[in-house]
């Protein structure tokens, strides 16, 4: 019966934990979509969300912080 329980216990604890990633990747797409309506032609969104993707949305853009969001801005001639 322990083991029922501690097997419970760890499906729950992975299930949780493939979670939050996808939560990390949506806020990340979000800040990109956000970005793109405040920057315009001057925000590649397509980059932003790609980067988000292939980083599991571990480096969220804040539309405010250039750091965050340098990569992801150009220059219109």
């Amino acid at each position: 019966m322990d083991f029922s329980k501690l097997l419970a216990v760890m499906l729950l604890s992975c299930l949780c934990a493939e979670l939050v990633p996808a939560n990390q990747v949506g806020v990340c797409i979000r800040n990109c979509a956000q970005c793109k309506k405040m920057f315009g032609a001057y925000f590649e969104g397509q980059l932003c969300a790609d980067t988000c993707l292939k980083f599991k949305g571990k480096l969220i853009p804040d539309c405010e912080d250039v750091a965050s969001i340098g990569p992801f801005l150009n220059r219109i001639d």
